[in-house]
């Protein structure tokens, strides 16, 4: 980051590091907070949470299926992408850098999209409940894949810029619920209508947050890599 008109290195520098560190105490607190809510589901009950809103499929084998590999796998995406955007791990752990984005494109891909689709296809809030949801998988894949696809190519410019899309994409399982709380805490509102808000709401932001830090310089600063990647 290139010092502003006026700002000296060394005040440049500090206020780098308190954005950086903000910015990892937010997702950290946030990560967090998903993991002890995603926690309710390991007892497997089907009176908690979501699953209220969901009893009419908890007889279908693959709705079910897939609403517990998409809930269990989401947290390693969370965790694994989280670690993609640390400099000091791509300059001194470069393979383990590697190794974690190798992780968070399987989970992706393999995983967690094809468990996404089942659980849009069955999604509340009628079709634009729906559309939301299978809009934000499609994009999610094609931003994952594009990462991945650049990084072999060694375009690390691109590569990088789609990262911060694909895990804004990641990122809506934690703005789903935030937006949910607060619209409610706000309005009251019908919950068929909040629903299909919070649908639209938990991954669009994300997306216009993202571009803006791609524009910004955040998603054009290639990595030199001493190896090809494997």
């Amino acid at each position: 980051m290139n010092a502003r008109e006026g700002t000296s290195p060394w005040l440049s520098t500090l206020l780098l590091a308190l954005r950086t560190v903000l910015i990892y105490t937010g997702l950290s607190i946030a990560c967090f907070l998903m993991l002890r809510s995603i926690a309710g589901y390991a007892s497997l009950r089907t009176d908690v949470q979501f699953l209220l809103l969901k009893q009419d499929y908890l007889d279908n084998t693959v709705w079910k299926t897939a609403f517990y590999i998409h809930t269990f796998s989401a947290v390693v995406a969370l965790f694994a992408g989280f670690t993609q955007f640390s400099s000091e791990l791509l300059r001194q752990h470069r393979a383990l850098h590697r190794w974690l984005g190798r992780l968070y494109v399987v989970d992706l891909l393999v995983i967690n999209v094809p468990a996404g689709l089942v659980m849009g296809v069955y999604a509340n809030g009628g079709l634009w409940g729906k559309t939301a949801f299978l809009l934000l998988d499609g994009l999610w894949f094609f931003f994952t894949w594009r990462a991945y696809a650049c990084a072999r190519q060694r375009d690390f410019a691109r590569h990088r810029a789609h990262m911060i899309r694909s895990y804004a994409l990641t990122l809506s399982a934690i703005t789903l619920r935030l937006w949910k709380s607060v619209i409610s805490g706000l309005i009251d509102i019908d919950p068929g209508l909040l629903y299909v808000i919070d649908a639209w709401l938990g991954f669009i932001p994300n997306l216009l947050v993202a571009e803006w830090l791609i524009r910004r310089g955040g998603g054009a600063r290639p990595a030199k890599a001493s190896t090809p990647s494997q």
